[in-house]
């Protein structure tokens, strides 16, 4: 795929838009950061919806949301355990509803958990105001988001092999491996200026390497979702970049790695 300059220009001036109010409700946490997720949330569940229940969307869609915002605002209040299990029935009974209505119980289900899971976590990073939170929140942000745009700009300017054609014809091995490269780096820097706990440079780009590649699966597997509900984009709600899921499909992997790594520091600092 040949770079366009046309297609950079696009993208970057919804990032211009889009990122600084999310850069401010992340700095600001809180209420803040909490009324960023459940819009995100909203917006999400109205694109699942519109994909994999068409006919039925709004209904869907309003019984995802419902599900999911009931779990973030409870690991919000500091129960995280209840909130993923909050999540976790929440998708059963869409479910059950989606199978009430003659539409495919799995894909509602699946949409409840796939949306749910990283906006959960999302919010158990940042919970609080302390700046460790802040920190660890940022790491997800830079990570994945460096290794989106190299892998956009790396694979445009270089070309090469294709990464899985069947499903993403325009990836390509030469944006991959530099998506991976720009996630290891970041993951360092952030360590290196941040407090990130224990969490040592070397540690930080094995952290951002392993977000990377998890940012690049995501990236992927909405791609093979895509194809398989016959769309294009999930939406089209930012210009150059489709709908809001197309936009964070790599961020929702991204946030579970870097979870998981901050649990494991936890537990090297005796906190669990």
């Amino acid at each position: 795929m040949a770079l366009r300059p046309r297609d950079i220009a696009l993208r970057a001036a919804s990032a211009a838009v889009l990122a600084p109010a999310a850069v401010l409700a992340t700095w600001a946490g809180g209420v803040w950061f909490l009324g960023l997720i459940v819009a995100a949330t909203v917006l999400l569940a109205i694109e699942w919806a519109m994909m994999s229940a068409h006919g039925a969307w709004r209904a869907m869609a309003s019984i995802i949301a419902v599900v999911v915002i009931a779990a973030v605002v409870t690991t919000y209040l500091g129960r995280l355990p209840i909130g993923l299990g909050l999540l976790l029935a929440g998708s059963l009974i869409a479910g059950l509803a989606a199978r009430l209505r003659g539409l495919q119980a799995l894909n509602t289900a699946y949409g409840a958990l796939y949306l749910g899971w990283p906006v959960v976590l999302l919010i158990w990073l940042r919970n609080g105001h302390d700046l460790v939170g802040l920190h660890w929140t940022v790491l997800v942000f830079a990570v994945a988001w460096s290794a989106d745009i190299l892998a956009y700009i790396v694979g445009s300017a270089v070309g090469g092999p294709k990464l899985w054609p069947r499903f993403s014809p325009n990836k390509t091995w030469s944006g991959f491996i530099g998506g991976l490269t720009a996630g290891m780096f970041a993951g360092a820097v952030m360590a290196s200026w941040l407090d990130m706990g224990r969490l040592s440079p070397a540690w930080g780009a094995a952290l951002g390497l392993a977000a990377a590649l998890a940012t690049m699966a995501g990236d992927l597997w909405e791609s093979a979702l895509k194809r398989r509900f016959g769309v294009k984009d999930a939406g089209n709600l930012i210009p150059g970049h489709g709908g809001l899921l197309d936009r964070v499909d790599g961020l929702m992997f991204a946030v579970v790695v870097v979870a998981a790594g901050r649990l494991v520091v936890l537990w090297l600092e005796g906190a669990i």
